[in-house]
């Protein structure tokens, strides 16, 4: 059986996750990618990944790429970016996959708000901004978020507090983003969760969620994710309400959302695996073969009615992050430990010898530790006593 990968950066997800899952599953795994180069280096070790470039942004050029190179069994993509893209060549070749309204609808944050109200499920006050937009007009309620309408990984995410920053802040994000249109939207106050779900169209499981920590305003950096085996019942059927109206129900989900004295109200849905590891400590978390499910149903196999997952694990993930530009001097090396029956693994984001920018986003990450374990306080005691023995150095 064949698979086309649409993808745009290599991740863990794919590397850790998706190929080895399509290897033991035995598809030959085709790779389409506007940064062909990036991916080869990346799969060097692994061996037998076939990439091609591919204007993966344009649905024609895949559908036309695939096309000529011959029909596939799957087209599938864990990237942000691409969902849309590859739901519409699914469609194209009578493939299983997601919808690709759908998959705008989530896509496209002012649309997303949009299709929320209309179906009665929530209503947020949002506008977009663009370039014919009278940013000073806008009758906003403060303070207020500005984010990009099709952004990722909290890049250009900003708490607001009146007009005149407001207007400010959209400016310098469009000089950035030049043409990019920006949502502004009402501040939901809450603590932030997330919710992972899996489905097939036809049953859909709810894989747990995250508790996510989040940097001091006005920039919303996920500093630490500490997992939640079952959110309260009344939140998760909230949560699923507005998946539902949506129409999310093929494939992973990943879905963030605040809860404010019992309301649950989604920020954003990301239609994929979470990313930044925590779907590889998920699939260790719960033991179940989380990456070959999600490659499945894009086969059209159906999902067991019982995962089978454990659900006596506790987890934890921290990300030490860049407060500063310059280059990074010194730092830890990748580590596997087992303390006081907690599994702790660590792994650097950032090559010593890299030179950045502060972005204020996920980019500023150095590394990630996971741990996972079946106490919290065990958990928790590790990842903060393996934090203080490390030291990451950044100097002009």
């Amino acid at each position: 059986m064949r698979m086309y990968l649409l993808a745009r950066n290599p991740t863990d997800s794919v590397t850790e996750g998706f190929l080895p899952a399509a290897a033991r599953l035995g598809l030959r795994v085709t790779v389409l990618t506007d940064q062909p180069d990036a991916h080869r280096r990346a799969y060097a070790r692994a061996g037998g990944i076939e990439v091609l470039e591919c204007d993966v942004l344009d649905f024609r050029s895949v559908v036309a790429r695939v096309s000529a190179l011959g029909r596939p069994d799957a087209v599938f993509t864990n990237s942000d970016h691409l969902q849309i893209q590859a739901a519409l060549a699914a469609a194209y070749f009578g493939l299983p996959g997601k919808d690709w309204r759908v998959a705008l609808r989530t896509k496209d944050k002012a649309e997303m708000r949009r299709h929320l109200a209309s179906a009665g499920a929530d209503t947020v006050w949002s506008a977009e901004v663009t370039d014919h937009t009278d940013v000073a007009a806008l009758d906003v309620p403060y303070p207020c978020v500005v984010k990009p309408r099709e952004g990722v990984a909290s890049e250009d995410v900003v708490l607001v507090t009146g007009p005149g920053e407001l207007v400010a802040r959209c400016a310098l994000i469009r000089d950035r983003r030049p043409g990019a249109a920006l949502v502004v939207e009402e501040y939901l106050p809450g603590e932030l969760y997330t919710l992972e779900t899996l489905g097939d169209g036809r049953v859909r499981h709810v894989l747990g969620g995250f508790h996510t920590v989040v940097s001091p305003p006005p920039y919303f950096i996920e500093e630490r994710l500490t997992f939640v085996a079952a959110h309260p019942e009344p939140v998760v059927a909230q949560v699923l309400a507005q998946l539902d109206a949506l129409g999310v129900g093929f494939g992973a989900c990943h879905t963030e959302f605040v809860v404010h004295e019992g309301r649950a109200r989604i920020i954003e849905v990301n239609y994929r695996a979470i990313g930044d590891q925590c779907d590889l400590l998920l699939a260790r978390l719960l033991e179940i073969p989380l990456f070959e499910h999600i490659l499945r149903t894009h086969l059209g196999e159906p999902l067991p009615a019982d995962l089978g997952a454990r659900r006596d694990g506790v987890a934890r993930l921290d990300y030490p992050c860049a407060e500063r530009a310059g280059t990074l001097t010194a730092a830890p090396a990748a580590a596997e430990l087992s303390v006081g029956g907690v599994s702790l693994t660590y792994r650097p984001l950032r090559a010593v010898g890299e030179r950045h920018e502060v972005y204020r986003t996920n980019r500023d990450f150095l590394g990630v530790v996971r741990a996972t374990g079946t106490d919290q306080e065990a958990v928790d005691s590790a990842v903060t006593a393996f934090l203080a023995g490390q030291r990451w150095e950044i100097q002009p």
